[in-house]
């Protein structure tokens, strides 16, 4: 169950990062505007506005997006011990290891990689419902379920 906790607390972390990250962003573009100061050069200013306007909107749908992975990270449960691969599983195959949770890139516990995934990912699609020894084909590469935790 290590291995599970560790990745899962990962995963967490790296969301938290992206959300404090954002939330930075937004809270510097407030800043923008509140300083932003009428000029003489009116259209300057406006379009000067607008930007940043766009750039806040753009900041929001970002941490629309975040909190919606930390509300998918949330419902995985890395109690369950299951024979196929579904959401929370460790998978060890013969090319790389997979955490199906969410899409948080490359993750190292204990000297091994592994790659957090969502399960909609087109690899997440293919390991879904997949048992140890099982074969998939992904692109140009063959590979095998060797281990489930």
């Amino acid at each position: 169950m290590y291995i599970k906790e560790q990745l899962y607390n990962q995963c967490l972390e790296f969301i938290e990062n992206r959300h404090q990250t954002v939330q930075n962003t937004i809270k510097e573009i407030q800043v923008s505007l509140r300083s932003e100061t009428k000029s003489s050069a009116g259209d300057k200013h406006e379009t000067g506005r607008a930007m940043l306007q766009l750039e806040r909107e753009k900041a929001g749908a970002q941490l629309a997006e975040i909190e919606k992975t930390k509300a998918s990270l949330l419902k995985v449960n890395i109690e369950n011990k299951l024979k196929r691969i579904g959401l929370g599983s460790v998978v060890f195959t013969t090319k790389s290891n997979y955490f199906i949770a969410v899409s948080a890139g490359e993750i190292e516990v204990k000297g091994d990689k592994f790659f957090a995934i969502s399960a909609n990912t087109p690899i997440g699609q293919l390991l879904i419902a997949k048992e140890v020894g099982d074969k998939i084909s992904f692109r140009t590469q063959a590979f095998e379920v060797t281990k489930i935790l």
